[in-house]
């Protein structure tokens, strides 16, 4: 579907996978259920950090048979798949991007790449224990002159990405791919990496267990703080938004 095919009164609803919508399979098995009713006028993008074939493993390990998003959004906003299929309008964006040499000056600072299950075209990730050695590998970077944004997350999980890469960046071309305006956009997110999604989107949710990494930082005006944690936190957001019926809680 195109931007011309869209729906005005269409929602999209950006959700992270990890500790967002895992944590609870009873609890993702109820929220399913009622976007599945929603379809309609709810539309249902994943979005994780990690590359397509580690989500495509926690999908059909963890959730539910017959589950189907809209779209999948993956490495950190550097691959987009709608029918299994990758955008090759975002795809195509990041061939160029030298993300094999960021690893290599990385790795000379005496740093650690993540298993290459987790890196992509657009997307370089790393341990670095410690915020000295994160300024010290951004210095390094721009000497070399590589253009690039950086994402901190967690105690040391460090992610270099091409400059036009991002949760957030992928969010707005696949609205603007399926014709829904970014103030009908809601990001659901529980960690700092979710941070740019959530300052995005036309509204958010942070789960209840949500990290104070993004809780201290997040656009308070625009997102609601759910109590309950994980997939039921999702519900209880779209429910109290009015995209969801008042029994789905």
């Amino acid at each position: 579907m195109t931007g011309e095919t869209g729906k005005s009164d269409t929602w999209l609803l950006v959700s992270d996978i990890d500790d967002t919508l895992t944590g609870s399979r009873a609890d993702l098995e109820r929220l399913w259920h009622q976007l599945k009713n929603a379809k309609s006028h709810l539309k249902l993008a994943l979005n994780s950090s990690r590359p397509a074939a580690s989500v495509d493993q926690t999908l059909a390990d963890y959730f539910p048979e017959g589950f189907e998003p809209d779209a999948i959004i993956t490495g950190l906003g550097t691959e987009i798949r709608l029918d299994r299929f990758f955008l090759e309008s975002w795809q195509s964006r990041f061939i160029d991007w030298p993300d094999e040499e960021v690893r290599k000056i990385v790795r000379k600072l005496g740093y650690d790449a993540h298993d290459d299950k987790f890196q992509t075209d657009g997307k370089a990730s790393f341990a670095v224990p410690g915020k000295d050695g994160v300024d010290a590998i951004l210095a390094a970077l721009r000497d070399e002159g590589i253009p690039f944004r950086h994402i901190y997350s967690g105690t040391s999980d460090l992610d270099i990405l091409a400059p036009g890469a991002g949760k957030d960046a992928a969010m707005r071309h696949l609205a603007s791919h399926l014709g829904i305006p970014m103030e009908r956009t809601i990001a659901a997110g529980d960690s700092g990496n979710d941070l740019a999604l959530f300052e995005a989107a036309g509204k958010a949710i942070a789960v209840g267990n949500a990290r104070q990494e993004l809780l201290s930082t997040l656009p308070r005006h625009k997102t609601y703080l759910a109590s309950a944690h994980h997939a039921a936190g999702v519900l209880e957001g779209l429910t109290v938004m009015g995209l969801l019926p008042q029994s789905a809680v």
